[in-house]
């Protein structure tokens, strides 16, 4: 039986990440405390710990192990070479904007005790009492057998009965649904996340398409309006303009010293609710839950951060009681040096992380997109994300009705962040389709508060140009007049305003076309551009509808989610897992593409374009798989002959496993 030794929270001491070891001479050094270093001439293919007495280890050439203890603690500069779980895959040297292959190798391990928990095997455990029953990643809480009692101290301390995870579950589960309202049951759920996070991605993994709309769209955004009033208790990185030249020491404050996924707010477009300051944290931690609910990426390895750079919201700004950076948002030069700042940073504490932007907006998501895409490994959900899972819902839809993609007529109403983003992505599946440049405008007509997004404006920044149709004379900017001119197939809405798709829009579009396909996105669903009861009355039931805030069926009809928590946990972990160097657009084209693979006939015919969530995992499971494969098509991975061993091994399903003292 394999074996992980911890004596304690990881707490960094080096920002080295195994990248930049394997860029060191290295020879091995154990000193008078038993610690280990590894350092050679070569990169060996694998390692082993090989026991020296009771207390430390060494590490040398061989077999996969856990872990080199320092004296009974892990030690960044000192850690074992890589491997996730028990698994192997290739290995990279990594530097921004570069990427080294280097031969084959084990993947870059969990540190201890994590490395051991998530490959399900029994852990060697150094703290005991209540320090370890109220150790979130840690505990069981009611589940800890007789003899994990006797062992670790904890007789008198629990009842006597001794729960199954699944009886928590449903325990867990009875109080949630006793709560008399969606904010009390989000607020609920945080409470579980602290106390036992293990129990706490259970209940959310094997309740999705239930607790999905808690944890987030359209409950998180009430969550983040009130943030500063419903806080128990802080998790993640807080960064502020006056951290500018400590962020990496801000980094390794955290509890986890070996972070791979970031997702970071400035908390400036929070859904369509706008700038929501502090209370923006919600939307990181929400979406690093459904990493974890969706594809299993073990929670160690993740970091929520908010880039508190102040608010204008006034609101905010009154309220004696906000928790946040009490100033005027920063702009400018100093904003971006902040920003700049903060991707250094994590290069240094990190090297290799993977970045995920999430509600900047417009001009700040676009430019920070385009500014570190091809510097560190890094996409803007709101960008690519919302992109790939329009383009899965209209592949799919057009598949079913077999239509072509270059036969239809798609208006994007909407032109910040979101839309930009999902004609970028439109425009890069018709260019490997062979379309030219004309088509591709022909297809694709983008519409603002002004109008269609043309040539001939002289408004238009640097974003909007290269999407804009060729100069000449078109109708609005009223958006029934527009859709009247424009006949489309296809209506996507990213306004963030309410009643954009009236009953005249619908039923202009339903006069051009059999099969109107209708995708009011903006969330919340106080936002959205038309409710689907709505949108299939004006439309006489014709209509195709999917939105981005979860509605129920309507006389029968499914109305499918367009939410991006389809795509974006398989594009996380599939750069996490390949170690890419970058998330190009044929990656993001490689997740649409498998999401739309996964709308079956029945599921169409009963008005889906989109899965049900309850398929969420497998669904993340094949969209990591296909990123990490055309990040290594593209060259920006490694080879990897066990690429889907390692997929499967770095999925962890939230569950106890047996523990042994230290």
């Amino acid at each position: 039986m394999k074996y992980s030794t911890w004596q304690g929270e990881p707490k960094p001491s080096s920002g080295r990440s195994m990248r930049s070891l394997a860029r060191s001479s290295i020879s091995k050094v154990v000193d008078g405390a038993g610690s280990a270093r590894i350092s050679s001439p070569q990169v060996p293919h694998s390692l082993e710990v090989t026991p020296v007495d009771a207390e430390h280890s060494i590490v040398t050439s061989g077999s996969p192990a856990d872990t080199a203890s320092t004296g009974g603690r892990p030690n960044a500069s000192h850690a074992p070479m890589p491997m996730m779980a028990s698994t192997t895959a290739a290995a990279m040297i990594f530097r921004i904007g570069q990427v080294s292959p280097v031969s084959s190798m084990p993947m870059r391990p969990l540190l201890p005790p994590y490395s051991s928990i998530a490959a399900g095997e029994t852990t060697r455990i150094g703290i005991d009492g209540s320090t370890l029953l109220n150790h979130r990643l840690l505990t069981k809480d009611f589940a800890f057998p007789p003899d994990e009692r006797d062992a670790f101290g904890l007789h008198g301390l629990l009842p006597d009965h001794v729960m199954t995870i699944e009886d928590q579950v449903a325990l867990e589960l009875e109080r949630i649904r006793r709560k008399g309202n969606d904010l009390e049951r989000y607020i609920g759920l945080a409470a579980l996340q602290d106390r036992n996070a293990t129990l706490f991605y259970r209940v959310l993994s094997e309740n999705l398409e239930e607790l999905l709309p808690i944890v987030y769209t359209p409950t998180v955004g009430q969550a983040c309006q009130e943030f500063s009033h419903i806080l128990r208790r802080t998790r993640g990185a807080w960064i502020t303009p006056h951290d500018v030249d400590r962020i990496p020491e801000i980094l390794r404050n955290g509890p986890y010293q070996d972070v791979r996924l970031i997702v970071v707010t400035d908390n400036e477009r929070i859904l369509g609710l706008g700038d929501q300051g502090a209370g923006g944290m919600a939307i990181p931690i929400g979406k690093l839950a459904l990493y974890t609910g969706a594809c299993g990426i073990y929670p160690a390895l993740t970091l929520p951060v908010s880039l508190d750079v102040g608010t204008d919201n006034p609101e905010l700004l009154a309220d004696p009681l906000y928790i946040g950076h009490r100033q005027p948002r920063l702009r400018g030069a100093e904003y971006d040096a902040l920003v700049d700042a903060f991707v250094r940073g994590v290069q240094e504490a990190w090297p290799g992380c993977v970045i995920q932007w999430e509600d900047f907006k417009q001009r700040n998501a676009l430019r920070i997109l385009d500014r570190y895409r091809d510097r560190v490994p890094s996409f803007n959900d709101d960008v690519q994300g919302t992109a790939a899972i329009v383009l899965a819902g209209v592949l799919g839809a057009f598949r079913h009705l077999g239509r072509p993609l270059g036969a239809q007529r798609i208006l994007l109403v909407g032109a910040g962040a979101a839309g930009i983003g999902i004609a970028r992505l439109l425009h890069a599946e018709m260019r490997e389709a062979g379309m030219d440049d004309a088509e591709l405008t022909r297809v694709v007509r983008l519409v603002d508060s002004k109008g269609v997004v043309h040539a001939g404006r002289n408004d238009l920044d640097e974003m909007k140009r290269p999407m804009a149709a060729p100069a000449g004379t078109y109708a609005g900017p009223r958006l029934a007049d527009i859709v009247a001119t424009e006949r489309p197939t296809v209506l996507i809405g990213t306004t963030g305003v309410a009643g954009t798709f009236s009953r005249e829009v619908i039923e202009a579009m339903s006069a051009a076309t059999d099969r109107p396909i209708v995708m009011p996105l903006s969330n919340p669903t106080t936002a959205t551009e038309a409710r689907p009861d709505q949108v299939l009355a004006w439309s006489e039931g014709r209509a195709i509808v999917a939105t981005g805030s979860p509605f129920p069926t309507v006389d029968g009809r499914v109305i499918g989610q367009a939410n991006n928590v389809f795509v974006f946990p398989g594009i996380g972990l599939g750069a996490v897992v390949s170690e890419a160097s970058g998330i190009s657009d044929t990656m993001v084209l490689a997740a649409a593409r498998t999401l739309s693979a996964h709308v079956s006939a029945e599921r169409f015919a009963a008005g889906g374009i989109y899965p049900p969530i309850a398929d969420l995992r497998p669904i993340s499971r094949d969209i990591t798989l296909a990123v990490a494969r055309e990040a290594i098509e593209a060259g920006l991975s490694a080879p990897n002959d066990t690429l889907e061993t390692d997929v499967d091994a770095a999925m962890w399903w939230p569950d106890y496993v047996p523990y042994v003292p230290a």
